[in-house]
């Protein structure tokens, strides 16, 4: 893209939907996470560029891209020599649950007791 052509367009994230130091407030809140005030702005910043970039990618002609369900299709040969260096795919008996619940710090015998980690 030529700079006349790059300087004109404006910035996808212009375009994007804003993202509100309340809707930056309530993201947190419910990805039970503690912002402080300085880290508020920049958080708003962040996302607001991401909802840019998502824009900016709209944006683009996919018309003549198939779809895609695995980059492998695409990759052929790279991913054919790394799926070499990996073991053959099989069932295999697995460990009983009652050595492994013996080894467990706390367990009710069926399934393992860990401590709380998010408290509200």
């Amino acid at each position: 893209m030529n700079e006349e052509v790059a300087s004109n367009k404006q910035p996808a994230s212009e375009n994007a939907t804003s993202v509100s130091l309340e809707d930056v407030r309530r993201v947190a809140e419910l990805a039970n996470l503690e912002l402080t005030a300085q880290e508020e702005p920049r958080m708003q910043h962040d996302l607001n560029a991401i909802l840019g970039y998502i824009a900016e990618l709209s944006e683009l002609d996919t018309a003549d891209v198939p779809p895609l369900a695995q980059v492998a299709e695409i990759l052929g040969d790279q991913v054919q020599a790394s799926v070499e260096a990996l073991r053959v795919d099989e069932v295999r008996a697995s460990i009983a649950r009652t050595e492994v619940m013996a080894q467990a710090p706390e367990t009710d015998g069926v399934f393992f007791k860990v401590p709380k980690v998010i408290e509200r």
